[in-house]
């Protein structure tokens, strides 16, 4: 694998190593047995430690030296993104079954040079359910905490922020289309049940924990790109029912034996 592609790939599946296996546990790890365990699922060396540095510049992971050994813990930012993946994954479901009509939109306007701003803004609107309805407008079903949504990054006086139900004559079927991309969101799902509901899903993989991680790693992956649209204006079926059941099956099977086997290789350092 090139290098530019592993590391692409290493911080993901360290977001998910850390969220499985450190979450909630005041302790951080050393910095080999982070690189022990991605190599099992083809991240070599270079890849994680450049990955540990920029988490660390992103104010995701903070430094703790013990020795000659550098270790890793969460900061409250990291934290706080990993609980709100968790929160999705397990507790809200990818099938929206209690909207009420209500959709969040936000407004905005920025400066045309403020390239990396608007980057920003529209990446934490994608991961807080938002799409483009038209230029300047974007939408989410539901009542969302756009102030929590764009906190940190100094916005506030650019954005208008609204709460609304759709009226005649525009239809949800049409605020769905154009906002966000139905079709390619169930192709993902369908894709991720091609590969993970097969005899031959794990395959490559060493063991469990590795299993566990690539797995984690996808279902993450579909979940952050999915605004939770109303099921009742969707297909019937809507292939993220399926993958759903799929991921839950194998996160259940794999957790155990993974727990395990992340308990032996980890060396921890105990904070206060």
């Amino acid at each position: 694998m090139p290098e530019s592609a592993a590391e692409a790939r290493a911080q993901p599946v360290m977001l998910t190593f850390f969220g499985v296996h450190l979450l909630g546990r005041p302790v951080a790890v050393s910095s080999g047995s982070v690189i022990t365990v991605l190599d099992r699922v083809g991240i070599g060396e270079h890849a994680v430690r450049t990955s540990l540095n920029r988490m660390v510049k992103r104010g995701l992971l903070e430094r703790h030296r013990q020795g000659r050994k550098m270790y890793f813990a969460l900061t409250p930012h990291a934290v706080g993104v990993l609980e709100d993946g968790r929160e999705r994954i397990w507790r809200a479901g990818v099938v929206n079954r209690r909207w009420d009509g209500q959709w969040t939109l936000v407004g905005f306007s920025l400066p045309e040079d403020w390239r990396r701003e608007r980057h920003d803004l529209r990446s934490r609107l994608i991961w807080a359910g938002f799409g483009p309805l038209q230029n300047g407008l974007w939408v989410a079903p539901g009542l969302v905490d756009v102030a929590g949504t764009v906190a940190g990054l100094g916005l506030e006086s650019h954005i208008r922020v609204f709460g609304g139900s759709v009226l005649a004559p525009t239809e949800v079927r049409d605020v769905l289309e154009q906002a966000f991309d139905v079709s390619a969101m169930g192709a993902r799902y369908q894709a991720f049940v091609d590969r993970w509901d097969a005899p031959d899903a794990a395959s490559g993989l060493p063991d469990d924990l590795a299993r566990q991680l690539v797995l984690h790693s996808d279902w993450l992956e579909l979940v952050r790109r999915d605004p939770h649209l109303p099921a009742e204006h969707l297909p019937a079926d809507w292939p993220a029912v399926r993958a759903e059941a799929v991921f839950r099956g194998l996160a259940e099977r794999w957790a155990p034996p993974a727990a395990a086997e992340a308990a032996r290789i980890l060396d921890t350092l105990p904070l206060d």
